[in-house]
């Protein structure tokens, strides 16, 4: 995620050089078999929504969050990369944007580092608890933090109110996921990469002893593990045996966005290596089979006799498309004929899609149609307290909204 200016480059050449093999050396590593599913991501198709600056007067430095505190008040926040949090009126007309939290001192960005995730607790109100996700230097790390607000309605944090939770070695400078948010059930989730390079040389993915390529899961309201706890039923909470109590689920990428729907599924697009994208709906527990497979493919070594979950729904690197950026179902009221339905794009060609699926945990039999074909460089979707969808554009550093054509 975030290839930023390599991937305007590639693009730029494809048409002339063929973007098939200037993908693959901007992914590395080795080429994945040819997928049978016919779960491809469609590239002709009619445009039926457009997208429109949602807050035209505003502009942002590498935007990779939009969300809101749940506090009533109104106020939304963009997560920019360089390490600080902007807060404004959900106003269209609004025209300044202030400074929330400013930790650019502490973070290491740049490529696909930077400050990644943000979320408040779930009674912000009363506790004033807001949680990050970024990575440092010297040495080389994720960390997931809290901060304190003064008051729910204060509009900036004294960055010296942080308390570490926890903290685990980055061994490469890419594949940080960085996503944090609250689930239905209270708890902290927090999305992990495999760690970076290529093709998850050290196997963490796989690895149950390791915090990479992971879904975790943490009680931000316990103390048995310092500044939080394991909740009793996560998968490995009582095993030992080397396997980490925070995991959920494993064998992932590098997810890169994660949401909730309103039937307490946990959607992420998960990034790929030379040749598949895919979105998957996290089940407690559940192997996604990185490096095993990408997508539904074989990638290395064997999944036989393994328990893993194929993606509900893949697409390939052809047409410039590279860089999956997971969205979230749609739950506004402007656009009735996106209702129910799963929005994401690509990062790299700028597509929007919808996913349609069923009611059942798995999603079931998937279909998917083109929304934009062009929307620009998508890093994240988020929501404010109307359920209405937002979009950033990491490049041009803008807030983006989705109208009927």
């Amino acid at each position: 995620m975030l290839y930023k200016t390599i991937i305007t480059l590639l693009l730029s050449l494809a048409a002339t050089a063929g973007v098939s093999s200037l993908i693959a050396m901007a992914c590395g590593g080795t080429p994945a078999d040819t997928p049978s599913s016919s779960t491809e991501a469609p590239v002709k198709a009619v445009e039926t929504v457009k997208v429109v600056n949602a807050f035209p007067k505003l502009s942002f430095s590498q935007p990779v969050e939009f969300t809101h505190a749940g506090d009533g008040s109104n106020r939304v926040f963009v997560l920019e990369q360089e390490g600080r949090i902007r807060v404004f009126e959900n106003n269209a007309q609004t025209a300044s944007a202030g400074t929330y939290l400013d930790i650019k001192k502490r973070v290491a960005s740049g490529g696909e580092m930077g400050l990644l995730g943000l979320a408040f607790h779930p009674k912000f109100e009363q506790n004033g608890y807001l949680f990050v996700n970024y990575t440092k230097n010297n040495p080389s790390e994720t960390v997931i933090s809290r901060f304190k607000a003064a008051s729910a309605n204060a509009n900036t944090v004294d960055p010296t109110t942080e308390t570490i939770l926890f903290k685990f070695q980055q061994p490469y400078s890419n594949h940080n996921g960085g996503k944090i948010l609250f689930g239905p059930d209270g708890y902290l989730y927090i999305a992990t990469g495999d760690g970076g390079s290529a093709g998850d040389p050290q196997n963490n993915g796989q690895n149950t002893g390791s915090y990479l390529g992971k879904v975790l899961r943490v009680d931000v309201d316990a103390t048995d593990k310092g500044n939080y706890g394991i909740p009793k039923d996560n998968p490995f909470a009582n095993v030992g045996d080397g396997k980490l109590a925070e995991i959920y689920a494993y064998g992932l990428r590098n997810p890169w966005r994660m949401s909730f729907d309103d039937r307490g599924r946990l959607w992420t697009g998960d990034v790929g290596q030379n040749k598949l994208e895919e979105i998957d709906i996290i089940r407690k527990g559940g192997n996604y089979g990185w490096r095993l497979k990408e997508g539904r493919a074989s990638y290395e070594g064997s999944a036989q006799g393994a328990s893993v979950i194929d993606p509900i729904w893949q697409y390939s690197h052809d047409n410039g498309d590279v860089s999956v950026t997971g969205g979230a179902v749609y739950r506004g009221s402007s656009n009735a004929s996106l209702k129910g339905k799963y929005i994401y794009a690509d990062y790299a060609s700028g597509r929007v899609w919808a996913l349609t699926t069923d009611a059942s945990p798995t999603g079931g039999k998937a279909s998917n149609e083109l929304l934009v074909n062009r929307a620009g460089t998508i890093s994240a979707f988020g929501e404010d307290a109307r359920n209405e969808l937002y979009l950033c554009d990491h490049a041009e550093g803008k807030i983006l909204r989705l109208t009927s054509k």
